[in-house]
């Protein structure tokens, strides 16, 4: 069978049209994968700019529609985010709206887009609002009109503070459930929402479910029938479960527990078997993360449907409806999606004998699996995102991510092993910097991810800082510390022992420089700590606590006064969630704002004006303490306020100044080249 190659216009990369088909299945295959396999036809051997790897994508979630005409996605334009549509038979786009992030009262902004039928696209619209008491954000939809380009609010009238939950789609009508407060009958029942079915097309609505003085969120089954309610506490931390069964009209409580410990999973149905009182659902009650069936009149649990062997489950993969599942989501170091449908397995395996195994995601797909969206790269080289036509085998790149990178060669990044000092195993993904492979005792930064119980992967993008500080040279080892999510139950509950937060949790980060320093991989002794949020503090506690094991920290939008941030929690979150951070018995001795004096490391603190989860205060305390206690600042300590910065780095100004003056305060007191390493830096490339 041939494989014609046909270049793309503007693109190093090429487009494949595949002839020959599986049998039986209507999917196109290649006979040799490997010399089909895209080529690159420019090496990037110079050093890529630290900004480059933060930009805003090219394009971003891309949504296709039923009909496989036309995509919906995010598009970096002058430093901000913009709504596109893409026409796949004329390749003509359009801007929808801007996708910024609501800062200031009066603010407006799309947080998620998603179709509904084939002629609207559905749009999430914040609004930020002060109300006298502080600012609280309203949500609507909005439906665009592909066809008009008139913009329809959706059950808009006596909608409330949220209405903008979407419980089911019917794409071949136009309708769908919405989950929404109401204000009709006045504004005692805030928070107690109604579900609606609503028109795409018109806006308007009518009532199928009333509110409830107990539920505060719904959940509705593949056919639109509200089937759960669901409650949580704040002060109490009890999450109470409402289920009406099949054919029933009334609504029961089957659940009403809390977890003091944070780590367990409460059996919440993310699938309803069609027909039946049957539910899928996610538990740890057998230590790890996975999928079982309940019977949701008793809450009994079937033995489980899936796991995986030392590792947590991170969820399902179902079907536009809801009514089936296709596969599940894995991690066992990187995130993968494992397909038990049939069709979309084949066409996993097909697309990865072309692109490689492990590098290919399908994002998103029509109802019969006609026309496949998919990311290609993004581990051995940037990647981007493709059209694969099933029936004829024809594959085009619909954008690179980043157009700037195109699929420039990645940093090598590795999911291994290190032993910490008390004999626990821990995993950490670790970044080689690729122009200088094979050389020993290089300079390292270590990098504690954010959370802190979230779990970061080799292919986890949400923290993207690896690759350009190992492009500028620096091992980079962004470890999965105790308390992590992914690998269990014990191993979470690690972190949340009070000898866990900001001690031996600080001590998994001081052994990887032990660990990997016996190794000859780099030199513990140019060594720099950098983070955001959890990592920020992780960073200024190391900074603080370890100053002589530390060249330097980097710390941004980081926790540094224990007990006034357990304070906010507790007035913001609910009682409850004051014990989700640190639950160390003495929150003083491990913030590092109440231990300014002494010695401390070097340390760049970036603080963000508008951060809605960490206060600014954080860091004003902070430096405060710092300055009381003697530091000097541009000698002990940078400070940057960032005035249009939010947690999420929304901004490529911001997120580019941050990776910048990472870089930078790293190059004065832990640079990455000097005389005694025998090689020189690459020369600097401006990519166009």
């Amino acid at each position: 069978m041939q494989i014609h190659k046909i270049a793309l216009r503007g693109a190093s990369a090429l487009a494949l049209v595949i002839g020959a088909t599986l049998a039986g299945t209507g999917i196109a295959a290649a006979q040799d994968a490997a010399a089909a396999a895209p080529q690159v036809v420019e090496t990037v051997k110079g050093r890529i700019p630290v900004g480059e790897f933060v930009k805003k994508s090219n394009m971003r979630s891309p949504r296709i529609s039923p009909d496989g005409k036309h995509i919906a996605y995010l598009a970096g334009a002058n430093g901000r985010e913009v709504l596109v549509l893409l026409n796949l038979q004329s390749m003509e786009q359009k801007l929808i709206l801007a996708a910024e992030e609501a800062r200031e009262s009066g603010d407006r902004t799309m947080s998620g887009f998603r179709w509904i039928g084939n002629g609207h696209v559905v749009l999430t619209i914040i609004s930020r609002e002060d109300l006298g008491f502080g600012l609280s954000d309203f949500r609507r939809l909005v439906a665009y009109d592909i066809k008009t380009g008139k913009l329809v609010n959706q059950a808009w009238r006596d909608a409330g503070g949220d209405a903008g939950a979407i419980l089911h789609v019917d794409d071949a009508t136009g309708k769908y459930l919405l989950q929404r407060d109401s204000v009709a009958n006045g504004t005692e029942r805030f928070g107690f929402p109604e579900v609606v079915e609503v028109d795409v097309a018109t806006g308007k609505y009518s009532i199928v479910q009333r509110t409830n003085p107990i539920v505060r969120g719904w959940a509705a089954d593949s056919q639109g029938i509200v089937r759960a309610g669901f409650n949580n506490d704040r002060d109490s931390g009890k999450v109470r479960m409402l289920y009406r069964g099949e054919n029933e009209a009334n609504f029961k409580t089957v659940y009403n527990e809390a977890d003091a410990t944070f780590t367990e999973s409460i059996p919440a149905p993310e699938l309803f078997v069609p027909g039946t009182d049957t539910a899928y659902v996610t538990s740890r009650h057998e230590g790890y993360e996975a999928v079982y069936k309940v019977d949701m009149k008793t809450m009994t649990l079937s033995d489980a449907v899936y796991k995986t062997e030392g590792f947590d489950l991170q969820g399902l993969i179902t079907d536009s409806d809801g009514g089936k599942v296709l596969g599940y989501r894995t991690f066992d170091g990187e995130i993968r999606s494992v397909f038990v449908d049939p069709t979309l397995a084949e066409i996993n395996t097909v697309l990865e004998e072309v692109f490689g195994k492990g590098e290919v995601s399908i994002v998103d797909y029509v109802p019969d699996f006609s026309r496949i969206v998919l990311y290609a790269g993004g581990k051995a080289r940037a990647g981007g995102f493709y059209l694969f036509d099933t029936a004829t085998g024809d594959l085009r790149l619909l954008n690179w991510q980043r157009s700037a990178l195109k699929d420039a060669p990645m940093n090598p990044v590795k999911a291994e092993w290190y032993t910490a000092s008390d004999g626990t195993k821990i995993q950490a993904i670790v970044t080689y910097p690729r122009h200088r492979m094979g050389q020993k005792n290089l300079p390292v930064v270590v990098m504690p991810h954010g959370g802190p119980f979230g779990v970061l992967s080799a292919t986890n993008s949400l923290e993207p800082w690896n690759q350009p500080l190992a492009e500028a040279g620096y091992v980079v080892i962004q470890p999965n510390y105790r308390g992590s999510g992914g690998y269990g139950k014990a191993f979470e509950k690690l972190g949340r022992d009070p000898g866990g937060y900001g001690k031996r949790m600080q001590d998994d980060l001081n052994d990887i420089l032990t660990y990997y320093g016996e190794k000859g991989v780099i030199d513990p002794k140019r060594a720099c700590i950098m983070g955001w949020s959890y990592g920020g503090f992780a960073a200024a506690r190391g900074a603080q606590r370890d100053a002589d094991t530390w060249r330097c920290a980097i710390a941004g939008a980081g926790v540094y006064d224990m007990p006034l941030m357990n304070k906010w929690d507790a007035e913001n979150l609910g009682r409850f969630a004051r014990g989700f951070q640190a639950t160390s018995d003495d929150p003083e001795a491990i913030s590092p704002a109440r231990n300014a004096d002494g010695k401390w490391a070097p340390i760049l603190i970036v603080t963000a004006k508008r951060d809605a989860r960490i206060p600014m205060e954080q860091a004003e305390t902070l430096v405060g303490n710092l300055k009381r206690a003697g530091k000097v600042e541009g000698e002990h300590f940078r400070y940057i306020v960032q005035p249009q910065g939010t947690h999420n780095l929304p901004y490529d100004d911001v997120h580019i100044q941050w990776i910048e003056e990472a870089e930078a305060w790293l190059a004065k007191y832990n640079p990455a080249y000097v005389e005694s390493d025998g090689d020189a830096p690459p020369a600097l490339i401006t990519l166009k």
